[in-house]
């Protein structure tokens, strides 16, 4: 029953060690962000990177698999950020350059001729 005739004095007291208190409340919150961090996004940033730098690297001659499913040999590049796929002998298909998901075989540069 004491407890309910607290003074304004008292109850500011009690609670002194604001900074340390806060800091060691979010501790928690801060240690799940870098293990997510750590995780989760980096991870996936790497691998974003590399599939950026295989789209890049794409030739003509290349075998490559789509995310449908398809695989074909890349007949042109083009700037726009399409591809030629040839997926028959005469079937040609125009393909959005980051929908190829692999790079089955890889053609040779043609040697320069010094």
């Amino acid at each position: 029953m004491l407890d309910l005739f607290v003074t304004p004095a008292y109850a500011q007291a009690a609670g002194g060690a604001g900074g340390a208190a806060a800091f060691g409340q979010f501790l928690p919150l801060i240690l799940i962000f870098v293990i997510m961090y750590f995780m989760l996004i980096r991870p996936q940033q790497k691998k974003a990177k590399e599939h950026r730098a295989m789209v890049e690297a794409l030739r003509r001659g290349d075998q490559v698999l789509t995310q449908g499913g398809i695989i074909g040999k890349v007949t042109h590049v083009r700037e726009d950020g399409e591809v030629e796929v040839e997926i028959a002998a005469g079937v040609k298909v125009r393909v959005i350059k980051s929908t190829i998901v692999q790079v089955l075989s890889k053609t040779e540069p043609a040697a320069s001729a010094d």
